[in-house]
């Protein structure tokens, strides 16, 4: 498959979510607007949009830290690892979009 966004590597959702639980120095960041982060997200997410991705300094202050990112489909979250490895950033992966998650949503 090409990499059209360069969002790297990708990890299967639950894959990323099962990593995130075990080591709380991963980090789930939900990349999709506020008004879709509010409408569900995975426990423990951090939102993120794709606009705001330049408040990723503060609020993801560890540049070494493991960053899963994920969107509605996986377009958005692959743009954001691209944008982020740009920024420093150096352990991100693409985990696609929410539909890969079966696990209860926060609201």
């Amino acid at each position: 498959m090409f990499d059209f966004f360069g969002g790297g590597k990708r990890k299967p959702m639950m894959d990323a979510v099962r990593e995130a639980q075990a080591d709380p120095s991963t980090r789930m960041v939900d990349v999709r607007s506020p008004e879709e982060y509010r409408s569900g997200h995975v426990p423990g997410a951090v939102n993120v949009p794709l606009e705001n991705l330049q408040d990723a300094l503060r609020l993801l202050e560890d540049k070494k830290a493991q960053l899963c990112l994920y969107c509605a489909s996986g377009a958005r979250s692959a743009m954001a690892v691209s944008m982020l490895k740009r920024m420093g950033y150096e352990n991100c992966v693409n985990a696609g979009g929410i539909g890969g998650y079966s696990g209860k949503l926060e609201y």
